[in-house]
């Protein structure tokens, strides 16, 4: 029997996943280790666990370092957590930071600043980074630290914006790290979230040059009027708090290399597209914009394609953000795909699923928050039967609550990894075959 739309769907999904994860995409890129001294291995983001798991066991158990040689510290969100036997993992806030993250962020510094020119430091970057590890600058608190990134979160700013201003009020973002690591060898490993693939964007780009500035981070602030506390006002206009630029020594002998990009993975996902007897459309893999402006775009795209008789799957990945206005529950993906669902207008023969790929969505920040949802021919009949009005759930940005309520919920859990968001609609036939 054929799988359903819906489980095919998931299939792919989970062939997004798998594509991303670090037990095999990172050993390959893994640098040997060094002759003499120490093995450093510093992680942080969504796969910041399960990436110090995959290089831990390559050094350990593959290329047979001893374990005098070897160690380290991972922090990651909480639920993300990996088994490892020297690199220790601290679960940490996510996306707001917290007190473990900060502890934890502070210890990742003490032991960069004690490596030495003997040693190698490995450190691994993937999304989530940014919020986990959170060293505010000096004459800032948490709580200043959160305040602010609550008002970014709500304001609608681009990841890229969002964290131009992180970098400019951290002792480790936008290269701070690399300063405290030099004059040891750096090399950083990342997994690419962000649009561009840019190592300053992901995690904030804790070993890179910045080729931002306080004035940048300022217009971000004015950019969309953030009410944020007087102290974030005077940090921004400190020029203390300026960040290391390209051709500054700190960076000599460093390198950085990504394990995965979201172009790896959609190729993946692509190919068993194709697999599937589907034509493959793939309009980006890093799409950015608001959420509901990028699903009726595409769902005029399905409505033509179906129109044009064409059986295809329509693939795009990236952050799409949400300007909040209402009080409800959601996420990019569920937004997307509640507005989605409108757009299609209980159009037969299309299907689509909206899921971010570290497996959660938006929500409280709990490991169990959903990760996007799915929306079909029956998806608004379904809500009018149960009294729900998808206009006005989209009005409040309660897709959550929408889709829980029609059991559409995609609930895959902690996958350990974050390559962004995966979106898919399947267009066929409106008439069963």
């Amino acid at each position: 029997m054929a799988a359903s739309p819906r489980t095919l769907l998931e299939g792919l999904f989970r062939t997004a996943v798998a594509a991303a994860h670090p037990a095999s995409a990172l050993p390959p890129h893994l640098p040997a280790p060094p002759p003499s001294g120490r093995l450093l291995i510093l992680a942080a983001g969504k796969a910041g666990g399960s990436m110090a798991t995959a290089a831990e066991r390559h050094y350990l158990d593959d290329l047979g370092v001893p374990a005098s040689r070897l160690g380290g510290l991972a922090v990651t969100r909480r639920g993300y957590g990996s088994p490892t036997r020297l690199v220790r993992v601290i679960e940490a806030g996510h996306p707001v930071p917290d007190a473990a993250g900060l502890a934890a962020t502070f210890e990742t510094l003490a032991l960069a600043d004690s490596a030495g020119p003997e040693d190698l430091v490995v450190v691994l970057i993937s999304g989530g980074a940014s919020a986990n590890w959170t060293a505010p600058t000096a004459g800032l608190a948490l709580a200043e630290k959160q305040a602010l990134t609550r008002a970014l979160l709500r304001s609608g700013a681009s990841i890229g914006e969002i964290n131009t201003v992180r970098k400019h009020l951290s002792r480790i973002k936008g290269g701070h790290l690399a300063e405290r690591i030099h004059p040891a060898r750096l090399v950083t490993i990342g997994i690419s979230d962000v649009a561009n693939d840019d190592p300053a964007v992901i995690g904030s780009g804790p070993t890179v040059p910045d080729p931002t500035t306080l004035a940048d981070a300022r217009a971000v602030v004015e950019r969309y009027r953030l009410d944020v506390p007087q102290l974030v006002t005077r940090a921004l206009n400190d020029p203390a708090n300026e960040t290391p630029k390209p051709g500054d020594a700190v960076f000599a002998g460093s390198s950085f290399v990504l394990a995965v990009r979201p172009a790896d993975v959609f190729a993946a996902v692509e190919k068993a597209v194709r697999a599937l007897g589907y034509e493959s459309v793939l309009l980006g893999t890093q799409i950015e914009g608001e959420a509901r402006a990028v699903a009726a775009s595409q769902a005029r795209l399905a409505h033509d394609l179906q129109a044009q008789g064409r059986r295809a799957i329509i693939l795009s990945g990236g952050e799409l953000t949400v300007t909040l206005r209402g009080k409800g529950r959601g996420g990019p993906n569920q937004e997307y795909a509640l507005a989605l669902a409108l757009a299609l207008a209980d159009a037969k023969g299309i299907v689509a699923l909206a899921a971010d790929t570290d497996g959660t969505d938006g929500g409280s920040g709990a490991p169990e928050d959903p990760a996007g949802a799915v929306v079909d021919a029956t998806t608004l009949a379904r809500a009018g039967r149960l009294g729900l009005d998808p206009a006005v759930f989209l009005a409040d940005n309660n897709s959550t609550e929408f889709f829980e309520k029609l059991d559409d919920l995609v609930t895959p859990g902690p996958t350990l990894t974050n390559v962004n968001d995966f979106r898919a609609i399947l267009v066929d036939s409106p008439h069963p075959r």
